[in-house]
């Protein structure tokens, strides 16, 4: 960083008050991560100067034979991660490999269902305000009040009633295992394509602590940070590489895969980001290492320690607690906002993020509710008795959001508890 701070200043100061905020907090956002050293040195290596359009072996530049490797690499590692036939590691993000699925299986106007927003779905999921809502017919689906749990039955009504071409499952704020067997037999009942945005939980998969759903879906999208542990990006993931569909949204019949890495480049996005995916393929090597399987299983017994002490101290979460890395807490019965927990807890050097809840009265930037997660603190090596601690400290700033000096105690207590678990110098 010695270069950067004498060309750019301002910059390296901006980089440098960032990197202390991450030394001397506690993150708690669940889509959130700290990845190693090496997968930041290959994001930062000279990968980043070459043009590589095309695929490995079939590109419209020349000298991209060392990228090639790079890229190589990474499509055997996510294959071998997953247990797949194939996958593209060329989407910039979770939303373009989404966007790369809808325009290969579906054409404009046609009719999917995802998961409301409001219920713990994606934007990408068919929000209005997104790409997904605007270019195609979307049917929502959510949690049933009662069990804050997905509602299948009214899905399955729905579906039948709207067949719609395809059905996304996944979500971003939905705190327990996807059922993907129960989806795949109504999608092969009505005749549609089942898709899972597995962005948030790809890394349980990859260790082994979530059910896998690869065996179920057409193809899966997902991001490549998040519990995954490596740069932020995307990757589009099938099993059912080799079958000859016809797929809606190509002028012809095309292969599986000829489909999807047409619609990736040149169908949505130009030139690959080569310093990324060799990143990539250094979060997957490193989630081939038998440590990875120990750290996702750190991962979901840390969440379900906070859920055990959030019920301890009187909090209300969505579905009663969590299968996963995250968890949804509803602040509406305490008589608090999402924002202003936020807030509060931000100030006490606690990150959260406010986080809508199923059948919300709020607007969605104030909401009634905070999403946390315990990916970011397990890299950190906390386990239980810390979780424990965190969520005491949380229930104390909640509890005295307007007492400055409170906050200003439990930020001293977060930047002592943080030193033991030292992250970046």
């Amino acid at each position: 960083m010695k270069r950067l701070q004498e060309a750019d200043p301002e910059i390296f100061a901006a980089i440098d008050r960032e990197r202390n905020r991450q030394n001397t907090g506690l993150e708690l956002i669940a889509s959130e991560n700290f990845v190693s050293s090496a997968v930041m040195e290959a994001m930062g290596s000279v990968m980043t100067n070459k043009y590589a359009e095309g695929l490995p072996g079939k590109r419209y530049y020349g000298g991209c034979e060392f990228v090639d490797d790079a890229e190589r690499l990474a499509i055997s590692r996510a294959c071998e991660l997953f247990g797949c036939k194939w996958a593209n590691v060329q989407p910039h993000s979770g939303a373009q490999a989404n966007m790369a699925v809808y325009f290969t299986l579906l054409n404009p106007g046609d009719t999917f269902m995802g998961m409301d927003l409001a219920h713990g779905g994606h934007l990408t999921h068919g929000s209005p305000v997104n790409f997904s809502g605007r270019y195609f017919k979307v049917v929502s689906y959510g949690v049933n009040r009662e069990t804050g749990r997905i509602d299948f039955d009214a899905l399955a009504k729905t579906a039948r009633e709207v067949r719609p071409k395809l059905i996304m499952t996944g979500s971003s704020a939905y705190p327990r295992a996807w059922e993907l067997a129960r989806f795949r037999e109504l999608a092969d009942e009505i005749g549609a394509y089942l898709v899972c945005d597995m962005s948030h939980f790809a890394g349980l998969v990859a260790g082994k602590l979530h059910p896998d759903v690869l065996p179920y879906c057409h193809v899966v999208t997902s991001t490549t940070h998040k519990t995954l542990r490596g740069p932020r990006g995307g990757m589009l993931l099938s099993s059912e590489a080799g079958g000859e569909l016809l797929l809606a949204g190509m002028p012809k019949a095309k292969s599986f895969i000829e489909a999807f890495d047409s619609w990736v480049f040149p169908g949505i996005q130009g030139g690959p980001l080569m310093h990324v995916i060799a990143s990539k393929a250094v979060a997957f090597g490193e989630a081939l290492k038998p440590e990875f399987k120990q750290y996702a299983k750190q991962v979901v017994d840390n969440a379900q320690a906070m859920a055990d002490e959030l019920t301890k101290h009187g909090y209300y979460m969505v579905s009663g607690g969590t299968d996963t890395h995250l968890i949804l807490i509803d602040l509406s019965k305490k008589n608090l906002t999402g924002k202003a927990a936020e807030k509060a807890l931000e100030k006490a050097g606690i990150t959260v993020n406010k986080n809508m809840v199923p059948f919300d009265p709020q607007k969605p930037m104030v909401t009634s509710g905070v999403r946390i997660g315990s990916p970011a603190v397990t890299t950190r090596g906390m386990k239980e008795a810390e979780m424990r601690a965190i969520i005491r400290l949380m229930d104390k700033v909640l509890k005295n959001m307007e007492n400055e000096a409170v906050l200003s105690q439990v930020k001293a207590e977060v930047a002592d508890l943080v030193k033991g678990f030292p992250l970046y110098e």
